[in-house]
């Protein structure tokens, strides 16, 4: 997932300062609305924290040769059970660039269907234990403001959505806009 470095940093006065930080594989996740304005979250259980929090359907850039797309597609399957007819590209994060070069891209997907039954995927380890929950996109912005939200991505993703649904949806870009690190 992830490597500790050491960089060797020239300062702006000149100096050399060693900066530790984790070089990460980069990651995606997907801000799923129904065509009633809901927006599914799963509850996942984070172990730095000791606790569960509420999420988008997310993962890691971790299969060779997959493009952002498709790997928010399938993680959107594999956490949601959901299948999307349309996905755009709703914003792009950097987590923790304070001790991280990670990346998340978000996408907004839409025109959803469920994965047939046969066809979904067994989760194992801290994906045996999600919770699914949908939410209306007011309420999940609310949610946020209350302190029941507090995964990065989640909030920025749910707040997005809130403001490019607000803008009829003109803000979105491509799903396959090239990513800048």
């Amino acid at each position: 997932m992830f490597d500790v470095v050491t960089d060797e940093v020239t300062m702006p006065g000149g100096g050399v300062a060693a900066r530790d930080y984790l070089r990460h594989v980069g990651a995606v996740g997907v801000v799923a609305v129904d065509e009633y304005g809901r927006v599914v979250l799963v509850r996942q259980y984070r172990h730095p924290l000791g606790r569960r929090l509420w999420e988008l359907p997310a993962g890691l850039m971790d299969v060779d040769g997959e493009d952002l797309p498709a790997a928010a597609l399938r993680e959107l399957a594999e956490e949601a059970d959901l299948v999307a007819g349309r996905i755009d590209l709703l914003i792009d994060l950097h987590t923790s660039p304070g001790c991280s070069n990670e990346v998340i891209r978000l996408f907004l997907a839409r025109d959803l269907s469920p994965v047939p039954d046969g066809e979904r995927h067994e989760r194992h380890d801290e994906e045996a234990g999600l919770e699914l929950a949908w939410y209306d996109l007011d309420e999940a912005v609310a949610r946020v403001f209350a302190g029941q939200i507090t995964n990065a991505a989640a909030v920025g993703g749910v707040l997005a959505a809130a403001r490019a649904r607000a803008a009829n949806w003109t803000t979105l870009r491509p799903a396959n806009t090239p990513l800048v690190r």
